[in-house]
């Protein structure tokens, strides 16, 4: 949650120093490196647990929040558009865990997982970097900057993967359901 503070942090801050933009990803990464290195010593310790899940799960959803928040108030992009992609990386992240907690398999599927939503958000904040400091100013495209568009395309991304969270969740209980009777 820390490094998902600092970036939160970087984006929040990004207009009046255009350099958190770089910074800014690299702590979504560090997010994601301890996220994945904290589930992999759980496991190896043989430490995992459902407490452990909830214990896991529930930062992450802060930290998806705090994230997309901070991009909202970059001021390089409508509030709005990082308050739906907060929101929608939330609901992507819980559709996941649906599948569990009706007693099938928890969910990872689809193209905006939580490691691409932080790629899309790196590649957004580095193109528009790279345009502003080339001189181009705060692009606007029918109207939306860079990182509007990268929300909408982790929106758009999200909408996707819940819908093929839940389409495989819906078929597992089918099959389930299928062999009980």
């Amino acid at each position: 949650m820390v490094a998902a503070g600092l970036a939160a942090i970087c984006f929040w801050q990004a207009s009046a120093h255009l350099w958190l933009l770089c910074v800014g990803p690299a702590f979504c990464y560090l997010r994601l490196w301890c996220n994945m290195l904290d589930g992999m010593v759980a496991l190896a310790s043989g430490r995992a647990s459902l407490r452990g899940e909830i214990l896991n799960d529930l930062p992450d959803r802060v930290s998806d929040i705090a994230i997309f928040v901070g991009v909202a108030h970059s001021g390089l992009c409508a509030v709005e558009s990082g308050y739906w992609a907060a929101l929608w990386a939330v609901l992507t992240a819980y559709v996941g865990t649906f599948g569990q907690a009706v007693g099938t398999r928890r969910q990872f599927g689809g193209v905006m997982a939580k490691p691409w939503r932080m790629v899309s958000l790196h590649v957004g904040a580095w193109t528009a970097l790279v345009l502003i400091w080339r001189g181009h100013g705060l692009v606007r495209l029918w109207g939306l900057t860079v990182l509007d568009w990268t929300c909408l395309i982790v929106i758009a991304g999200c909408v996707q993967t819940v819908w093929v969270r839940l389409a495989r969740i819906l078929a597992e209980l089918e099959r389930k359901a299928g062999k009980q009777s």
